[in-house]
């Protein structure tokens, strides 16, 4: 009987009253309508200003003034109007060799060029990937190409 006794107090003791949860929902429900109808103040912005951590700085352009250029008369095979300075990529002396460089080099999204040059008595057919109107453009895109043409050269069309 006393087990009885003690279990039916232990169970009504934990027992939450519902006017406790029923007086804190109403008083987080008025904190939560006092925050939402107090004006909130503005105060006026003031302009920011930003300055760079880091300073900048400029890498001097490459110096292109010292790369060889070979000068030769050539005339156009096929692909557009050549500049005055041209990246040659590949030389053969046979003609659909050139123009399987030059396909495989179109797919690669240049805009390739095969010229025919006479050297020497025998005809060379040339392929050029780039062609531009300054030494040092052309030197630069020489440079870029020699990764995939390790003997790309400088062409200076006569």
């Amino acid at each position: 009987m006393g087990a009885a006794v003690c279990a039916v107090f232990a169970m009504t003791s934990c027992k939450s009253k519902e006017s406790a949860y029923k007086k804190a929902y109403e008083k987080a429900k008025a904190q939560q309508e006092t925050v939402v109808t107090t004006p909130v103040a503005t105060q006026p912005t003031a302009p920011v200003t930003v300055t760079p951590a880091v300073p900048v700085t400029t890498t001097p352009a490459a110096d292109y003034s010292n790369v060889t250029v070979r000068t030769e008369s050539v005339s156009l095979v096929s692909g557009a109007p050549l500049k005055a300075y041209s990246v040659v990529v590949g030389s053969f002396s046979v003609q659909s060799n050139a123009n399987a460089l030059s396909n495989t080099l179109a797919g690669k999204g240049y805009a390739p060029r095969v010229v025919k040059a006479a050297v020497n008595g025998a005809d060379w057919f040339r392929v050029i990937a780039t062609s531009y109107d300054t030494k040092a453009e052309a030197a630069q895109s020489r440079a870029a190409l020699q990764s995939q043409y390790k003997d790309a050269w400088l062409l200076y069309q006569k």
